[in-house]
């Protein structure tokens, strides 16, 4: 095996969907077992579903009268379907369309048979994968040229994160509800996921940091970072990932292809 290190750093189930394609990717791609890389996961946060009878209801009523329903990442996708246990179109007596910022979440709701129905939810993405974020969003959602101001968007979100996109529909009229149905839970700095960290050669190390509050807890474990390379699939994780010292961060395209096409290129280096 090589004495190179790739660092996965999203939460455990997430993680394992990446290691595996990043370890059929590299062996597709022809690297031999001694020149691929040791794969770590070191989930940085832990996402802790939120489920009480009080926000169910709460989220009910809301999709009552609701004119879209914003989703900000996977993990919101599926901790609210976990909560509503019942199907999307089921919840309203009209078809709530949907905002999503990413062909994750694409593939969460098509997970969920939702945008795939016989008369499908309406799903609005930002076509460029370069603007896979709030801001990309906006810009796709100001193309249904609506009347916001007289408009109802329910935004499901985890506790805390971005508010950007809230505050932007609240300054152009619309009604907004946000719900926090996950909270994000950082990995204690005394666990034992941290072991096999402390051991590597960080000067021959790559970290995939997809989440800005995961790489912003990451500078709190006063590693030699500054040795390391990052991979950020955004602007402002790499602007975090720099904050904390990183020795070099490269921005690449959303999504896991990008990621897996980085690590490969500097494999290769």
């Amino acid at each position: 095996m090589s004495n190179k290190t790739i660092v996965i750093t999203r939460p455990s189930g997430q993680a394992r969907q990446l290691s595996e394609a990043l370890q059929a990717n590299l062996l597709n791609s022809g690297f031999t077992p001694e020149a691929s890389p040791q794969i770590i996961s070191l989930p940085l946060l832990t996402i802790a579903p939120k489920g009480d009878d009080v926000l169910v209801g709460q989220i009910r009523k809301a999709l009552k009268t609701a004119d879209l329903a914003i989703f900000v990442s996977p993990n919101a996708i599926e901790c609210a379907m976990r909560l509503l246990e019942q199907s999307w179109q089921g919840l309203s007596d009209k078809s709530v369309p949907i905002g999503v910022m990413g062909g994750s979440s694409m593939a969460a709701l098509k997970n969920h048979g939702i945008g795939i129905e016989g008369s499908p939810t309406k799903v609005i993405l930002p076509q460029n994968n370069t603007q896979w974020d709030s801001e990309g969003l906006w810009t796709e959602l100001q193309n249904l040229r609506w009347n916001w101001s007289a408009k109802k968007v329910i935004i499901f979100k985890g506790e805390g994160g971005r508010d950007w996109l809230a505050d932007t529909l609240k300054n152009a009229g619309t009604q907004v509800e946000a719900f926090s149905v996950y909270a994000r839970v950082p990995l204690d700095l005394n666990s034992p996921a941290w072991n096999e960290i402390h051991e590597i050669d960080f000067a021959k190390s790559l970290w995939l940091l997809t989440s800005s509050e995961a790489v912003r807890y990451l500078g709190q474990a006063k590693l030699p970072l500054n040795l390391a390379t990052a991979v950020c699939p955004h602007h402002n994780i790499a602007d975090a990932a720099e904050q904390i010292g990183f020795g070099e961060v490269i921005t690449c395209e959303p999504g896991d292809e990008a990621l897996i096409a980085a690590s490969q290129a500097w494999l290769s280096i």
